[in-house]
């Protein structure tokens, strides 16, 4: 598919107004100048990208789209000097920014000048993002080089076409350098987004649908000030058996967060993954919210244990968030972070560490949910927040209930005496400081469903109307004295 091809399937009709202005010098080399003649010539483009402002449903955005065609869509001097003004003037513009990105690279008639332009193209993009304004990306097949490593990766979404080549050497490259082939699946889209490298595979036919909703909650106004939502309902609990609990977090009929996060959001967006972490943009409440959420099953797997790779997302989510101005929600309900050597490898424990600092430190309104299971690490590098709901039964414990048994008897027997011993449950949590509000449950899951919806949207409305200085205040006040009721001052 051609960059004007992609741009008739993706914007409103009548709508690209072009920002191209025409190339000044030519190169000096003959051969070089002919393949540029000859590339213009089949393409009808004077460069190897498009750039300009169309509508998408009505949406302004900015563009800039790429031409296989013309020499592989690699990148020149002049190729960069028309991708950086045209992100510099949809910074300008305060519009969002679309790249569509399909090159073999740097283009080597021009040598290190040309490699060297891939910093100008990234400090503009830098800088559109720093303005608060949102930079997606979809990469085309192939994707490769030097744009892969820059400019094309950099999006606060990235995006792919399913089954193309994405990576930074190519396979000839490489087959010469290293004197062996490059095994066929490594530099795949599918690839890279079972490692979380990709945020979401989208074939052309529907990536329109895709951007449109993305850009309806990453434009969206958020609400003026006023009165929050309706609270959820509130009751005196009666302290619950932990073991009970337990059970009941466990059950296949457990309300998942796919399903709390589809009923408590007015648009929810969510993006790719077969792992333990649902990532998502959504609207609640008229605003735009982040979502990180784990899912403690899949339909293949009864257990999602918490990886790295998922910890790491939810680092960038966490990022991003805070990049863009927008609220954080956390959903906790997992069986634990991945027990495994392959997981020490890759530093699991790491990932934790980084992931509570990262969250401790965020400016942006924090919101965090105990759904269902908290078991360990896992769960707890998810839960510093600004406030935390929980559901009657939901639980939180250094580990599940028979790995503390097996630590304190040898034996997996006194499950349900440890978890009754170690304030496990919500009641319990909200004495330690670490619970806001609990809701309470019935039989009925949509209940349930229906009163944590409802806690969600009233925490979130609270939280950003909270002045910024008095909400770190408190977030630190919160911290400080976790674990434990807060002392009192004489």
């Amino acid at each position: 598919m051609s960059a004007r091809q992609l741009l008739d399937l993706l914007v409103d009709p009548g709508s690209f107004t072009s920002w191209d202005e025409p190339i000044g010098t030519e190169p000096a080399d003959p051969e070089y100048r002919d393949a540029l003649a000859r590339a213009r010539a089949r393409t009808g483009l004077d460069e190897a990208v498009i750039t300009g402002r169309a509508l998408l449903d009505g949406r302004p955005l900015a563009l800039i789209a790429c031409e296989f065609g013309f020499l592989g869509g690699s990148i020149g001097v002049a190729t960069a000097e028309r991708i950086t003004r045209a992100v510099e003037r949809a910074t300008a513009e305060r519009l969002p920014l679309l790249a569509l990105p399909v090159s073999g690279g740097t283009r080597m008639q021009e040598g290190s000048a040309a490699f060297l332009c891939m910093v100008r193209v990234t400090a503009a993009v830098h800088a559109h993002r720093a303005a608060g304004l949102p930079y997606l990306t979809y990469l085309r097949n192939p994707t490769m080089g030097g744009v892969f490593a820059s400019w094309g990766t950099l999006g606060h979404l990235v995006l792919a076409e399913p089954g193309a080549r994405l990576g930074f050497l190519g396979p000839r490259v490489y087959e010469e350098l290293r004197g062996e082939p490059l095994p066929p699946t490594v530099q795949r889209a599918e690839t890279l987004a079972a490692n979380g490298r990709l945020d979401a595979i989208v074939p052309p036919d529907r990536l329109h649908a895709f951007l449109s909703r993305a850009l309806t909650i990453l434009t969206a106004r958020p609400p003026r000030p006023s009165s929050p939502p309706p609270a959820a309902p509130t009751a005196t609990l009666a302290a619950e058996d932990a073991w009970e609990s337990v059970l009941r977090s466990r059950r296949p009929d457990r309300l998942s967060s796919l399903e709390l996060l589809s009923h408590t959001a007015e648009l929810f967006l969510p993006l790719d993954g077969d792992s333990a972490l649902v990532r998502a943009l959504a609207l609640i409440g008229g605003r735009p919210v982040m979502v990180v959420a784990q899912q403690r099953s899949g339909p293949d797997r009864p257990e999602l244990p918490f990886t790295a790779a998922d910890l790491r997302a939810v680092r960038r989510q966490a990022e991003l968030a805070e990049e863009l101005g927008m609220p954080l929600l956390t959903v906790v309900d997992t069986v634990g972070a991945e027990l495994s050597v392959e997981a020490e490898l890759d530093g699991v424990a790491l990932e934790i560490a980084h992931c509570l600092t990262t969250l401790v430190g965020l400016r942006t309104p924090v919101l965090a949910v105990l759904l269902g299971q908290g078991s360990g690490g896992g769960a707890l590098a998810l839960l510093p927040a600004d406030r935390v709901i929980a559901a009657q039964h939901a639980w939180l414990a250094p580990l599940p209930p028979e790995g503390a048994s097996a630590i304190v008897h040898r034996d997996g027997e006194h499950a349900p005496q440890l978890a009754r011993a170690q304030g496990i449950t919500a009641t319990a949590l909200a004495a330690t400081g670490l619970i806001d509000q609990v809701v309470p449950e019935t039989d009925d899951p949509a209940d349930l469903r229906a009163h944590l919806a409802a806690a969600i949207t009233h925490a979130l409305a609270e939280l950003v109307q909270l002045p910024t200085p008095t909400r770190l205040a408190a977030r630190r006040t919160r911290n400080r004295h976790l674990g434990g009721p807060r002392p009192t001052t004489a």
